[in-house]
């Protein structure tokens, strides 16, 4: 018809066919014009009606969905099928306890249906992303159609995106044990293990879904993070090559690998792999930051100021990175430039305490105790109670005498952090300690 472009007269089954067709095969724009035309042949028939309201959610249009619908519910007031519309357009306005309110409306109009009706709520629950919301319906269908194992895939999965990590790992496993060979479902039981810091059993997992599926280069990228967290260095070098030769384009995975080399001090290495990842996405800041690195380790200050400034242009919101081109700028001599990186790191994660630590002795140094107080008394009012300026600001003014003042923020610090103290007992000489401070300390065991 609409390549002749006439009017031909089809009937309301043959519509629902043709619109059923394309909403099926995402074609929304064509599943439009499909309804629109059944709906000026068959203006009466709901079942187009209905359709149409189906295109209307499926190309964003809720409001108008809701208009129709409004009128259908007048016409047919027990057809299951027009509240699940109605529920999938409160849910995509955001309206979620409209929504639920509908879909439980529509589970009460067909008890021989009951399976068919949640199915379509929790696919629309899920494509919503109403994961908390999907789960009280999934956990039913689970127990009206337990030989659908795929359900309890998309239970786990619920769970797991709700952050119950515990019911997510028990429905997994359940699924698991009638579908063994889904590397999907180890790979993804494998990221919850990795997320409760379960890296055994998460790199077991993911071990399960590449012997199962090689191809699968999420495991063996997620598997090579792992090793390299808890240092397993020389175990995550071959695992990054592996997934080198799958996607050799993967900067990141080339920073990482160099990060590797550079951790068993293979220097030669590391500074290949940063120069290839540098080579492949130049704009990237952490293999820049890498080969500074490597130069302040070396000894090689000038290039290393070269790299971080490069880095930091590309990543000024990384404190890391200010705070190695504070210390690259002091081992220079350049005090003003490295206090300056200093309080940008500072600025950005008021926690970093080795900035707090090297801040502390380049003032001592400097015999810039008194000068620094009343910035950091400043700095203090705005970042409240954390550790490390507490333990620098007991250590100054333990410097200028000031023994109470010293001891209360000593006292803060050791409540907040206790373990820190020995990051910072550089900043404390034994000879300035009063009476009182030596016993604070010996009561906490950090007297030596």
């Amino acid at each position: 018809m609409r390549k002749n472009n006439e009017s031909y007269f089809f009937d309301v089954i043959e519509f629902e066919t043709i619109i059923d067709y394309y909403i099926e095969s995402n074609n929304s724009a064509k599943a439009f014009e499909a309804a629109t035309l059944a709906t000026e042949q068959h203006p009466n028939s709901v079942s187009i009606q209905l359709r149409k309201a189906r295109v209307l959610l499926d190309k964003g249009r809720a409001v108008e969905a809701l208009r129709l619908l409004r009128k259908l519910e007048n016409i047919e007031p027990g057809n299951h099928e027009l509240y699940i519309a109605k529920g999938t357009a409160y849910g995509m306005l955001g309206d979620i306890q409209g929504a639920k309110k509908m879909f439980d409306y529509s589970l009460t109009l067909d008890s021989e249906d009951v399976e068919n009706i949640l199915f379509a709520i929790t696919s629309v629950l899920q494509n919503l992303n109403y994961y908390e919301h999907l789960i009280p319906y999934m956990e039913r269908l689970v127990q009206m159609e337990p030989e659908f194992k795929a359900h309890l895939y998309d239970l786990a999965y619920a769970y797991e995106k709700t952050e119950d990590f515990d019911n997510s790992i028990i429905f997994y496993l359940k699924y698991l044990e009638e579908e063994p060979f889904s590397d999907s479902a180890w790979y993804n039981l494998g990221i919850i293990y990795n997320k409760l810091e379960m890296y055994e059993k998460a790199m077991e997992a993911y071990d399960y879904a590449l012997a199962i599926n090689s191809q699968n280069t999420f495991a063996l990228f997620n598997k090579g993070n792992i090793l390299n967290n808890i240092e397993r260095f020389a175990d995550a070098i071959p695992v990054y090559h592996e997934y080198l030769e799958n996607e050799p384009d993967s900067f990141e995975a080339m920073t990482y690998l160099a990060e590797c080399y550079e951790k068993l001090n293979e220097i030669t290495m590391a500074r290949k792999y940063y120069q290839e990842a540098i080579e492949l996405a130049p704009d990237f800041a952490d293999p820049w930051f890498g080969l500074g690195v490597l130069a302040l380790n070396t000894g090689n200050t000038d290039d290393s100021l070269i790299f971080f400034r490069k880095a930091v242009r590309l990543d000024d919101e990384n404190p890391e990175i200010w705070y190695l081109l504070g210390k690259a700028h002091y081992s220079k001599g350049e005090k003003k430039a490295a206090m300056r990186c200093f309080r940008e790191a500072l600025k950005l994660d008021a926690y970093y305490d080795e900035v707090w630590i090297d801040l502390g002795k380049i003032i001592i140094q400097d015999g810039l105790v008194a000068k620094a107080v009343p910035y950091l008394m400043h700095a203090y009012k705005i970042t409240g109670d954390i550790p490390g300026i507490n333990y620098l600001l007991s250590s100054f003014y333990l410097h200028t005498g000031a023994s109470d003042k010293a001891f209360r923020h000593l006292s803060l610090a050791i409540n907040l952090d206790k373990d820190l103290y020995k990051e910072f007992d550089a900043i404390f000489p034994n000879k300035l300690l009063t009476r009182k401070i030596k016993r604070l300390l010996d009561e906490n065991g950090l007297l030596e």
